[in-house]
């Protein structure tokens, strides 16, 4: 599926690449007593109404958009470090291990090792700006909230599909941190819809 494509009034990308999902009105989770206490517990812990249509829908959104930046930022540094690392070993089981002279295979190997260090490095520090961006991490854990929230609700009797909102359960980089000023409350325009749908 193209992620570029036009979504709908309440319609998300449930996963990278995955189906446009609608979203589950505040109102099916509300209604259930044990969900409604969830998500006002989960509101006061974490600053967000887990009940308002627009400001979950938002955070859905930029939560698939968080996922896409992952995943291309690993792609570009995961994948020339594997490459690499791959053909050095392979370069050195396969021509430089049989040199006869051994300052060049210690040669070899320092500036394969240079090569590679260098490259982890880069992979590291992306995944770091990514994981460890306390923005990001907020958002995280607002949408891991919110799908217990909704699981909650589907075992109370509510019409939500099974895995709603599609999103893993997020068991690491979502740290709520509650002293950084986001904007995660940010909310999709009025023109897009009410909250009504």
């Amino acid at each position: 599926m193209d992620d570029e494509q036009e979504l709908g009034q309440w319609e998300f990308i449930g996963r990278r690449g995955g189906d446009v999902v609608t979203l589950v009105s505040g109102s099916v989770i509300a209604a259930v007593p044990e969900a409604n206490r969830a998500a006002e517990e989960a509101r006061r812990k974490l600053r967000f109404d887990f009940l308002d249509d627009r400001a979950v829908l938002s955070l859905l959104r930029r939560r698939h958009d968080d996922e896409q930046d992952m995943f291309r930022a690993g792609f570009a540094h995961g994948v020339p470090l594997a490459l690499v690392g791959f053909g050095a070993v392979l370069y050195w089981g396969g021509v430089a291990l049989y040199w006869e002279s051994p300052a060049a295979r210690t040669a070899y190997l320092a500036v394969a090792a240079v090569v590679l260090v260098t490259q982890l490095f880069f992979f590291v520090r992306s995944a770091r700006s990514h994981w460890g961006d306390p923005v990001r991490q907020n958002l995280r854990a607002r949408a891991r909230s919110y799908r217990e929230i909704a699981h909650i609700a589907r075992r109370g009797g509510a019409d939500i599909p099974a895995h709603y909102p599609h999103y893993g359960p997020y068991p690491f980089a979502a740290t709520f941190r509650p002293e950084v000023d986001d904007d995660e409350q940010r909310v999709v325009p009025e023109s897009e819809g009410s909250d009504d749908h």
